[in-house]
């Protein structure tokens, strides 16, 4: 288990594994990841997917939900004895809510997305059993669609309902979805 911060404070669960085929030179990891984070600009998030209403005190929250696999490569670096070069795929499931209240405005804008990490990380024995973990890491998140309402904004602006004349660049500004992390 991991607890750090990742674009906000959140934690990870990882499930590694090591010789697991014979000669192979590398480890496997499957992590779960969940973090909170600021979703972004509540009044462009509900001028873009729903309307022009500026009624109503805005509270908003956000989160992140990814799955990662990362294969780990191990090396030696300054004096570090347990150090591993990181990297592989990563699924992002993408939430924002934004809730005008007095303004009747409660809603989600969500994505899901693809990405691709690689990052360093380094183990010092706590004991037998545990061991204290850093890691620094780079994780980028290809563009997707954006959900929210009725609107769907989507990268090659072939767009659902969309407002005005916003496009998906509009929608990707008002919204933290995850890009780099």
């Amino acid at each position: 288990a991991i607890v750090g911060y990742n674009g906000g404070f959140g934690f990870q669960f990882n499930f590694l594994t090591s010789n697991f085929a014979h000669d192979f030179p590398m480890n496997v990891q499957l992590g779960l990841a969940y973090t909170a984070m600021n979703p972004g600009n509540a009044a462009d998030a509900r001028q873009i997917f729903i309307n022009d209403a500026t009624n109503g005190d805005p509270e908003k929250s956000g989160w992140m939900w990814d799955v990662r696999f990362d294969f780990l490569y191990q090396v030696k670096w300054l004096s570090l004895q347990r150090a591993y070069l990181y990297g592989g795929p990563r699924y992002a499931m993408f939430t924002a809510n934004f809730n005008f209240i007095g303004g009747n405005e409660d809603f989600d804008i969500t994505s899901n997305q693809w990405g691709l990490g690689l990052g360093l990380k380094a183990y010092f024995a706590m004991g037998n059993r545990f061991d204290f973990v850093t890691s620094a890491g780079f994780d980028y998140y290809f563009p997707s669609e954006l959900s929210g309402h009725d609107t769907r904004y989507n990268p090659d602006d072939e767009n659902v309902n969309a407002r005005n004349d916003y496009t998906y660049d509009d929608a990707d500004n008002a919204v933290n979805n995850p890009t780099f992390q």
